[in-house]
């Protein structure tokens, strides 16, 4: 066979496999969800760097927003800040409020449970080595599972956020300790309730939280800063890109995806409670944040909680801007 004419063909082939994948993943619109649920993220200590008392901003998202779908984040460094000294006041006091009000709980645990430095390891335990901080990670998995297993408001278990993906200033990823961990909270839970493991939304095919989780947890975000181009960017991916992939997940591993991070704060060159107002308003603002929840509604899932919610009540308190708040009413 002529060299050149079998060098055409791999290139006809290719191009023809190109064109079919851009096709089924940015091409078409998803079956719109007819029930959507909508929740929000909290970060007591997010809440706290963002100048604000924690306690007020969570009962205000319980009682003045009225949501009842909450991921609660915690922190190995609040919950032990000296070693096998636990403190669960606070996660008590947030979970508890919830109860009351009959919410339901994400909690997420681990080292890895989001917001920046994404790992959220307590000073004494900085310098153990990899198996050390292993070890220390699963017995303070066992200790939150065994202290809320029997709390009925708890709906899922997240183990880790975003473990596989490379963001953060964290010592290690190791997809046989997220297994071991996963592990220990199914023995552990008499409930039985289903993990979830996230996974980026733009830059994964999310095979591999499936593999590990009962259900994927997603991220989307539509706006926010290059660090490599130095410039703020716009995610050109389709609702359908979401869509498509949730279908993948459905067909092959039969497992639901849900999106555990929908942006609805800003994301700037440095953190942001480092950011101007100014800057901030760059990549969110009332009228971005209505765009993301029409993005959100058009990719198919039925299931959202939103990221952001601290800054929101930042804005209303702070800045006597109550916009975004008020919009967010609206969804609850």
């Amino acid at each position: 066979m002529n060299l050149n004419f079998f060098i055409k063909i791999t290139l006809l082939v290719l191009l023809v496999v190109f064109i079919a994948i851009f096709g089924y993943f940015f091409v078409g619109k998803a079956k719109q969800a007819q029930d959507i649920k909508w929740g929000v993220n909290f970060s007591q200590e997010y809440s706290e760097k963002l100048g604000l008392d924690w306690k007020e901003n969570y009962l205000a998202i319980l009682d003045d927003l009225n949501v009842r779908d909450l991921k609660i984040i915690t922190n190995w460094d609040l919950i032990e800040p000296r070693q096998e000294e636990y403190d669960f006041d606070d996660l008590d006091w947030q979970i508890e409020q919830a109860t009351q009000r009959q919410a339901n709980l994400i909690l997420v645990i681990g080292m890895k449970t989001g917001r920046w430095p994404e790992c959220h390891i307590p000073d004494w335990a900085t310098d153990l080595s990899k198996d050390e901080q292993q070890e220390q990670v699963l017995q303070l998995i066992e200790k939150i599972v065994l202290r809320y297993e029997s709390n009925d408001s708890i709906s899922y278990w997240q183990v880790e956020n975003e473990p596989f993906f490379s963001f953060g200033e964290c010592p290690w990823r190791d997809k046989g300790f997220l297994r071991q961990e996963i592990d220990l909270v199914k023995l552990l839970d008499s409930q039985k309730r289903e993990i979830i493991v996230s996974d980026t939304g733009e830059l994964s095919l999310w095979l591999r939280p499936a593999k590990f989780g009962d259900i994927v947890g997603v991220t989307m975000y539509k706006k926010v800063w290059s660090p490599e181009f130095r410039t703020y960017f716009d995610m050109l991916y389709p609702s359908v890109f979401y869509w498509r992939k949730a279908q993948i997940i459905e067909k092959f591993f039969s497992k639901k995806v849900i999106c555990v991070e929908l942006q609805a704060e800003p994301w700037g060159p440095v953190l942001l409670y480092d950011l101007s107002l100014e800057e901030q308003e760059k990549t969110m603002n009332l009228k971005q944040f209505q765009k993301n929840i029409e993005f959100a509604q058009k990719t198919g899932l039925d299931e959202f909680y939103l990221w952001g919610t601290e800054w929101w009540y930042w804005l209303k308190e702070k800045q006597s801007k109550p916009e975004i708040w008020d919009e967010a009413k609206k969804l609850f």
